[in-house]
Formats: C-alpha cells, structure tokens, sequence
C-alpha cells in the first residue's frame, strides 16, 4: 500500500458490546460511560485501520486499566512500535508508566476547545472506521460468547474475513501491463 510492512504508529481504543443470555455474570459488567451491560473490545489497530491487537474484559474494566496489559502484549507481539494514539480516557499515570516501563510513546488526542457536536480528529478516525467495519459481522454486534478468549476470536474471525474480501476484489490489483506489439518483440 506504498507504506513501510513493519508500521511504527497504532491507535488503541475500546468498544462496549451488549451481552447476551449466554455471557456469565463473571466476564461482563456494566459500562456507566455507555450504559451497557456486557463486555468492551480494546482494539489496537494499524494506520491502514487493521486490528493488531483484540482484548475482551467485563464493560466494568476502565480503558487505561486494561491498557496496560493490551500494551504489553503490543509490546511483546510487535516491539517496532514507538507510537501510540488515544483517546483522554487513556491520559493521565497510564503516560507516564508506558513511556517508563514499555518505551512507546502514548499519545493522547482531544477535542479543540470551544468545539462542539462531531470533530473530525487526526488519526483517531481509523479507529472509529475500523470499529464500524467490525459491526458489519453480523456476529459482532452483540457477544454472545460464554469465554472472552472465544469473543477474541470471532473478532479475529471477522478481521480476517475483511482482509480476504479486500485481498481478492477485482479492483485492488493493479492493471497489468498492456500486450506490447509483435514489432518490438521482433526487435528485442
């Protein structure tokens, strides 16, 4: 895609899901930001918008709290890493410890002051695309899974579903090259 295949700069943020019957009380709770009741996705995807990293935890779980291990696990699977966007509810000690213990610099991004209603921000739009293009599986749009390592995979499902579509449509493969003419393969 006319980038570097090993990218320094990620976007992390979560999605609160609603849980079904089948989802024990043990692994869901309720997310008082969204009022939900379920679980929360925390995505860490790449520029282009593809997902690296999926976390499940109960909605309860605040964002920078499981993003130290969302982190760590980012660290340990892609150690180029040296850029991490987010959003205010990563800010504060989660700055500071990432830099401190993991070494990738955590980049909150915020609203202008005095903005009101949708505001386009830099960088933190790949995201919410990227959580859009999870909501078209079908499966996604509640969890109906019993154990959040399942939920992981049907995420991962879901992203390798997206990327096989975008892989063989006709319109992402370049043109080849014209026939050249029968004189000039007589000349070479």
């Amino acid at each position: 895609m006319g980038t570097s295949p090993h990218g320094v700069a990620t976007v992390i943020d979560s999605q609160s899901i609603k849980a079904a019957e089948t989802v024990g009380r043990g692994t869901s709770g309720y997310d008082p930001g969204k009022r939900i009741t379920g679980r929360k996705r925390h995505v860490v995807v790449d520029l282009t918008g593809l997902p690296l990293l999926v976390g499940v935890t109960p909605a309860d779980v605040h964002d920078s709290q499981a993003a130290r291990t969302m982190l760590t696990r980012l660290r340990h699977a892609h150690p180029e890493i040296t850029i991490v966007r987010a959003d205010r509810a990563y800010a504060g000690t989660l700055v500071g410890w990432a830099s401190a213990t993991l070494n990738p610099t955590v980049k909150t991004v915020s609203r202008p002051k005095g903005s009101q209603g949708f505001v386009l921000l830099p960088r933190r739009w790949i995201m919410e695309r990227s959580l859009a293009w999870l909501q078209h599986a079908r499966r996604l749009v509640r969890d109906y899974e019993r154990r959040p390592a399942h939920a992981e995979a049907m995420v991962n499902l879901a992203v390798i579903t997206l990327m096989t579509r975008r892989i063989t449509r006709p319109d992402c493969h370049p043109t080849a090259a014209p026939p050249r003419p029968a004189a000039a393969l007589q000349a070479a």
